[in-house]
Protein backbone atom coordinates (compact mmCIF):
# COMPACT_ATOMS: atom_id res chain seq x y z
CA UNK A 1 0.00 0.00 0.00
CA UNK A 2 6.56 0.75 -2.38
CA UNK A 3 2.79 1.17 -1.51
CA UNK A 4 0.13 -1.54 -4.36
CA UNK A 5 0.49 0.51 -2.57
CA UNK A 6 -1.29 -1.35 -5.96
CA UNK A 7 1.95 -1.06 -3.86
CA UNK A 8 4.30 -3.86 -5.42
CA UNK A 9 7.21 -4.44 -7.90
CA UNK A 10 6.61 -6.57 -10.40
CA UNK A 11 6.39 -7.02 -14.59
CA UNK A 12 3.46 -5.46 -15.56
CA UNK A 13 0.02 -7.44 -16.62
CA UNK A 14 -2.24 -6.06 -19.24
CA UNK A 15 -5.41 -6.81 -16.62
CA UNK A 16 -8.26 -4.55 -16.29
CA UNK A 17 -10.45 -4.87 -13.02
CA UNK A 18 -14.07 -5.03 -13.32
CA UNK A 19 -14.90 -2.24 -10.58
CA UNK A 20 -17.55 0.09 -11.12
CA UNK A 21 -15.47 3.13 -10.60
CA UNK A 22 -17.84 5.75 -10.13
CA UNK A 23 -19.95 3.50 -7.55
CA UNK A 24 -17.24 2.97 -5.38
CA UNK A 25 -16.05 6.82 -5.54
CA UNK A 26 -19.52 7.76 -4.46
CA UNK A 27 -19.08 5.53 -1.82
CA UNK A 28 -16.12 6.87 0.02
CA UNK A 29 -17.74 10.07 -0.04
CA UNK A 30 -19.76 8.92 3.11
CA UNK A 31 -16.61 7.03 4.69
CA UNK A 32 -16.83 7.72 8.59
CA UNK A 33 -14.23 7.86 11.22
CA UNK A 34 -16.65 5.57 13.43
CA UNK A 35 -15.00 3.02 16.11
CA UNK A 36 -11.05 2.89 15.48
CA UNK A 37 -8.01 1.51 16.87
CA UNK A 38 -6.64 2.93 19.47
CA UNK A 39 -3.33 4.93 18.63
CA UNK A 40 -1.02 4.28 21.19
CA UNK A 41 1.34 7.16 20.07
CA UNK A 42 3.67 5.42 17.24
CA UNK A 43 0.94 3.83 15.33
CA UNK A 44 -2.33 1.92 15.99
CA UNK A 45 -4.05 -1.42 17.31
CA UNK A 46 -6.52 -3.39 18.80
CA UNK A 47 -6.87 -2.58 23.01
CA UNK A 48 -5.23 -5.31 25.12
CA UNK A 49 -7.36 -8.31 25.67
CA UNK A 50 -6.51 -11.31 28.25
CA UNK A 51 -5.01 -14.13 26.04
CA UNK A 52 -6.58 -16.60 27.85
CA UNK A 53 -9.67 -15.85 26.62
CA UNK A 54 -9.04 -14.89 23.07
CA UNK A 55 -10.31 -18.03 20.50
CA UNK A 56 -6.91 -17.88 18.41
CA UNK A 57 -4.27 -17.18 20.96
CA UNK A 58 -2.62 -20.37 20.81
CA UNK A 59 -2.01 -20.42 17.57
CA UNK A 60 0.23 -17.74 18.03
CA UNK A 61 3.89 -17.53 18.76
CA UNK A 62 5.17 -18.18 22.44
CA UNK A 63 6.89 -14.94 22.42
CA UNK A 64 4.23 -12.95 20.60
CA UNK A 65 1.42 -14.51 22.88
CA UNK A 66 3.81 -13.33 26.03
CA UNK A 67 4.23 -10.02 24.69
CA UNK A 68 0.92 -9.36 23.32
CA UNK A 69 2.25 -6.95 20.63
CA UNK A 70 2.29 -7.79 16.86
CA UNK A 71 4.82 -5.47 15.50
CA UNK A 72 3.48 -3.79 12.03
CA UNK A 73 5.24 -2.22 9.85
CA UNK A 74 2.96 0.36 7.38
CA UNK A 75 3.50 3.18 5.10
CA UNK A 76 1.05 5.67 6.75
CA UNK A 77 -0.04 7.75 4.57
CA UNK A 78 -2.49 5.47 1.85
CA UNK A 79 -6.08 7.13 2.97
CA UNK A 80 -8.50 5.00 3.02
CA UNK A 81 -6.13 2.11 3.72
CA UNK A 82 -3.70 3.54 6.55
CA UNK A 83 -3.43 6.82 7.30
CA UNK A 84 -3.64 9.47 9.98
CA UNK A 85 -6.79 11.67 10.70
CA UNK A 86 -7.33 15.02 11.97
CA UNK A 87 -6.44 14.24 15.80
CA UNK A 88 -2.91 12.26 14.23
CA UNK A 89 -5.09 8.50 14.96
CA UNK A 90 -3.75 6.12 12.77
CA UNK A 91 -6.94 5.17 10.61
CA UNK A 92 -8.45 2.93 7.60
CA UNK A 93 -9.08 -0.22 6.28
CA UNK A 94 -5.85 -2.16 7.42
CA UNK A 95 -5.89 -0.61 11.09
CA UNK A 96 -9.20 -1.49 11.43
CA UNK A 97 -9.02 -5.23 10.23
CA UNK A 98 -5.70 -5.22 12.65
CA UNK A 99 -8.53 -4.38 15.25
CA UNK A 100 -10.88 -7.29 14.12
CA UNK A 101 -7.92 -10.16 14.08
CA UNK A 102 -6.29 -8.87 17.28
CA UNK A 103 -9.62 -9.79 19.47
CA UNK A 104 -9.48 -13.09 17.80
CA UNK A 105 -5.47 -13.95 18.83
CA UNK A 106 -5.70 -11.48 21.94
CA UNK A 107 -2.67 -9.04 21.01
CA UNK A 108 -2.19 -5.79 19.98
CA UNK A 109 -1.87 -4.38 16.37
CA UNK A 110 1.31 -1.75 17.28
CA UNK A 111 1.86 0.28 13.66
CA UNK A 112 4.79 1.88 13.31
CA UNK A 113 4.99 4.51 10.29
CA UNK A 114 7.86 3.68 7.87
CA UNK A 115 8.53 4.65 4.46
CA UNK A 116 7.02 1.77 1.84
CA UNK A 117 9.84 0.66 0.27
CA UNK A 118 11.56 0.12 3.56
CA UNK A 119 9.43 -2.09 4.87
CA UNK A 120 10.18 -5.71 3.45
CA UNK A 121 13.88 -4.60 5.24
CA UNK A 122 12.41 -4.01 8.34
CA UNK A 123 11.02 -6.78 8.12
CA UNK A 124 14.14 -9.31 7.64
CA UNK A 125 15.76 -6.88 10.33
CA UNK A 126 12.99 -8.22 12.64
CA UNK A 127 11.89 -4.63 13.31
CA UNK A 128 8.20 -5.68 12.68
CA UNK A 129 6.62 -8.81 12.94
CA UNK A 130 4.78 -8.47 9.98
CA UNK A 131 4.36 -5.37 7.49
CA UNK A 132 0.77 -4.45 6.08
CA UNK A 133 0.54 -1.63 4.06
CA UNK A 134 -1.56 -2.10 1.06
CA UNK A 135 1.18 -4.38 -0.28
CA UNK A 136 0.37 -5.83 -3.46
CA UNK A 137 1.74 -9.79 -3.41
CA UNK A 138 3.89 -11.09 -5.70
CA UNK A 139 6.38 -13.68 -6.77
CA UNK A 140 9.24 -11.07 -6.66
CA UNK A 141 8.47 -10.39 -3.00
CA UNK A 142 7.70 -14.06 -2.17
CA UNK A 143 11.36 -14.86 -3.74
CA UNK A 144 13.11 -11.79 -2.37
CA UNK A 145 14.12 -10.63 -6.27
CA UNK A 146 14.10 -7.04 -7.20
CA UNK A 147 11.75 -6.88 -9.74
CA UNK A 148 14.32 -4.14 -12.11
CA UNK A 149 17.16 -6.65 -11.68
CA UNK A 150 16.03 -9.57 -11.50
CA UNK A 151 18.59 -10.15 -8.40
CA UNK A 152 18.13 -11.90 -5.50
CA UNK A 153 18.34 -9.04 -2.35
CA UNK A 154 16.80 -10.87 0.61
CA UNK A 155 14.91 -13.14 1.91
CA UNK A 156 11.62 -13.44 0.76
CA UNK A 157 8.25 -13.50 2.23
CA UNK A 158 5.03 -15.50 2.53
CA UNK A 159 1.53 -13.11 2.29
CA UNK A 160 -1.59 -13.46 3.74
CA UNK A 161 -3.88 -12.09 1.12
CA UNK A 162 -7.02 -10.24 1.97
CA UNK A 163 -8.47 -7.83 -0.49
CA UNK A 164 -8.04 -6.85 -4.34
CA UNK A 165 -7.20 -3.95 -6.10
CA UNK A 166 -6.08 -2.23 -9.50
CA UNK A 167 -3.88 1.00 -10.29
CA UNK A 168 -6.18 3.88 -11.61
CA UNK A 169 -4.65 7.06 -12.93
CA UNK A 170 -6.10 10.31 -12.57
CA UNK A 171 -5.89 14.35 -13.46
CA UNK A 172 -6.76 17.25 -12.15
CA UNK A 173 -10.75 17.89 -12.13
CA UNK A 174 -11.60 19.50 -15.69
CA UNK A 175 -8.37 19.04 -17.34
CA UNK A 176 -7.50 15.33 -18.24
CA UNK A 177 -5.44 16.09 -21.37
CA UNK A 178 -7.10 13.82 -23.25
CA UNK A 179 -5.18 10.55 -20.78
CA UNK A 180 -7.11 7.39 -21.25
CA UNK A 181 -4.50 4.78 -21.05
CA UNK A 182 -1.12 4.40 -19.89
CA UNK A 183 0.13 5.02 -23.44
CA UNK A 184 -1.93 8.73 -23.86
CA UNK A 185 1.13 9.54 -20.92
CA UNK A 186 3.56 9.57 -23.45
CA UNK A 187 4.43 13.26 -23.58
CA UNK A 188 3.24 14.02 -20.28
CA UNK A 189 4.47 14.29 -16.42
CA UNK A 190 2.99 11.73 -13.88
CA UNK A 191 3.40 11.86 -10.51
CA UNK A 192 3.28 8.73 -8.50
CA UNK A 193 5.10 7.03 -5.47
CA UNK A 194 8.42 5.20 -5.31
CA UNK A 195 8.45 1.67 -5.30
CA UNK A 196 4.85 1.11 -6.30
CA UNK A 197 3.56 -0.62 -9.01
CA UNK A 198 2.11 2.60 -10.36
CA UNK A 199 6.01 3.31 -10.52
CA UNK A 200 7.05 0.47 -12.54
CA UNK A 201 3.98 0.17 -14.97
CA UNK A 202 4.92 4.28 -15.65
CA UNK A 203 8.31 3.08 -15.95
CA UNK A 204 7.35 -0.08 -18.01
CA UNK A 205 5.57 2.27 -20.18
CA UNK A 206 8.01 4.97 -20.61
CA UNK A 207 10.55 2.75 -22.88
CA UNK A 208 7.56 1.77 -25.53
CA UNK A 209 6.94 5.81 -26.00
CA UNK A 210 8.12 6.84 -29.27
CA UNK A 211 11.05 9.64 -29.80
CA UNK A 212 10.16 12.97 -28.76
CA UNK A 213 6.83 12.22 -26.64
CA UNK A 214 8.95 10.71 -23.75
CA UNK A 215 7.31 10.16 -20.23
CA UNK A 216 8.71 12.41 -17.39
CA UNK A 217 7.76 10.29 -14.35
CA UNK A 218 8.61 11.71 -10.84
CA UNK A 219 8.43 9.37 -7.91
CA UNK A 220 8.05 10.36 -4.66
CA UNK A 221 8.53 8.96 -0.80
CA UNK A 222 4.94 8.91 -0.50
CA UNK A 223 1.41 9.28 -2.45
CA UNK A 224 0.37 12.49 -0.31
CA UNK A 225 3.54 14.15 -2.20
CA UNK A 226 2.38 12.87 -4.94
CA UNK A 227 -0.80 14.28 -5.21
CA UNK A 228 -0.18 17.33 -3.62
CA UNK A 229 2.47 17.91 -6.93
CA UNK A 230 -0.13 16.76 -9.27
CA UNK A 231 -2.69 19.49 -7.54
CA UNK A 232 -0.15 22.32 -8.00
CA UNK A 233 0.54 21.94 -11.50
CA UNK A 234 3.74 20.26 -11.50
CA UNK A 235 2.30 17.24 -13.22
CA UNK A 236 0.03 16.12 -15.70
CA UNK A 237 -1.37 12.99 -13.75
CA UNK A 238 -0.68 10.47 -11.16
CA UNK A 239 -1.39 7.19 -10.26
CA UNK A 240 -2.42 4.87 -7.39
CA UNK A 241 -4.33 1.94 -6.06
CA UNK A 242 -7.92 2.13 -7.21
CA UNK A 243 -9.09 2.67 -3.89
CA UNK A 244 -6.73 5.32 -2.61
CA UNK A 245 -7.07 7.04 -5.99
CA UNK A 246 -10.51 7.02 -5.52
CA UNK A 247 -10.98 8.24 -2.06
CA UNK A 248 -8.70 11.10 -3.38
CA UNK A 249 -11.08 12.30 -5.93
CA UNK A 250 -13.66 12.16 -3.57
CA UNK A 251 -12.18 13.69 -0.88
CA UNK A 252 -9.34 16.41 -2.00
CA UNK A 253 -10.47 20.12 -2.43
CA UNK A 254 -13.76 18.45 -1.40
CA UNK A 255 -14.03 16.78 -4.61
CA UNK A 256 -13.11 19.45 -6.58
CA UNK A 257 -9.18 18.54 -7.29
CA UNK A 258 -8.89 15.43 -9.43
CA UNK A 259 -11.14 13.03 -11.07
CA UNK A 260 -10.13 9.48 -12.06
CA UNK A 261 -9.90 8.54 -16.14
CA UNK A 262 -10.01 5.46 -17.77
CA UNK A 263 -10.22 1.93 -15.91
CA UNK A 264 -8.09 0.64 -13.23
CA UNK A 265 -5.71 -2.50 -14.46
CA UNK A 266 -3.15 -4.82 -12.57
CA UNK A 267 -5.77 -6.33 -10.51
CA UNK A 268 -4.07 -8.17 -7.65
CA UNK A 269 -4.12 -9.21 -4.17
CA UNK A 270 -3.15 -6.94 -1.32
CA UNK A 271 -1.27 -9.30 1.02
CA UNK A 272 -0.06 -8.68 4.98
CA UNK A 273 4.10 -9.93 4.77
CA UNK A 274 5.38 -12.15 7.19
CA UNK A 275 9.15 -13.60 7.08
CA UNK A 276 8.94 -17.19 5.24
CA UNK A 277 10.38 -18.27 8.80
CA UNK A 278 7.67 -17.69 10.89
CA UNK A 279 5.19 -19.33 9.74
CA UNK A 280 3.73 -20.08 12.90
CA UNK A 281 2.45 -16.56 12.87
CA UNK A 282 1.32 -16.53 9.30
CA UNK A 283 -0.74 -19.55 9.98
CA UNK A 284 -2.70 -17.48 13.01
CA UNK A 285 -2.96 -14.48 11.10
CA UNK A 286 -4.62 -16.17 8.26
CA UNK A 287 -6.91 -18.06 11.24
CA UNK A 288 -7.77 -14.38 12.58
CA UNK A 289 -8.14 -13.43 9.34
CA UNK A 290 -10.32 -16.36 8.28
CA UNK A 291 -12.03 -15.86 11.84
CA UNK A 292 -13.41 -11.86 10.86
CA UNK A 293 -14.29 -13.13 7.56
CA UNK A 294 -16.75 -15.68 8.62
CA UNK A 295 -18.31 -13.40 11.71
CA UNK A 296 -18.79 -10.35 9.55
CA UNK A 297 -16.23 -7.88 11.30
CA UNK A 298 -14.57 -8.09 7.45
CA UNK A 299 -17.76 -7.10 5.91
CA UNK A 300 -18.29 -4.32 8.14
CA UNK A 301 -14.88 -3.18 7.56
CA UNK A 302 -15.15 -2.84 3.92
CA UNK A 303 -18.49 -1.31 3.85
CA UNK A 304 -17.42 1.37 6.13
CA UNK A 305 -14.76 2.40 3.89
CA UNK A 306 -16.75 1.85 0.82
CA UNK A 307 -14.25 -0.58 -0.86
CA UNK A 308 -16.63 -3.44 -1.33
CA UNK A 309 -15.59 -4.63 -4.94
CA UNK A 310 -12.31 -5.80 -3.32
CA UNK A 311 -13.48 -7.76 -0.78
CA UNK A 312 -12.57 -11.55 -0.76
CA UNK A 313 -14.09 -14.66 0.66
CA UNK A 314 -11.19 -16.41 2.26
CA UNK A 315 -7.62 -15.64 3.34
CA UNK A 316 -5.28 -17.28 0.84
CA UNK A 317 -1.40 -18.01 1.33
CA UNK A 318 1.05 -16.59 -1.79
CA UNK A 319 -2.11 -16.01 -4.05
CA UNK A 320 0.13 -13.20 -6.24
CA UNK A 321 1.45 -14.27 -9.63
Amino acid sequence: MTAGKTRRTTAPRSRTAAVGAIAVAGALLLTGCGDQTKDNGSGSGSEKTNTNSAPLADKLPADIRKAGVIKVGSDISYAPVEFKDDSGKTVGIDPDLADAMGKQLGVKFEFENGTFDTLLGGLRSKRYDIAMSAMTDTKDRQEGVDSDTGKKVGEGVDFVDYFTAGVSIYTKKGDTQGIKTWSDLCGKKLAVQRGTVSHDLAKAEAKKCPKGKAMSIEAFDNDQQAQTRLRSGGADAGSSDFPVAAYAVAKSGGGKDFELVGEQVEAAPYGIAIAKSNTELRDAVKAALDAVIANGEYTKVIEKWGVTDGAVKEATINGGK
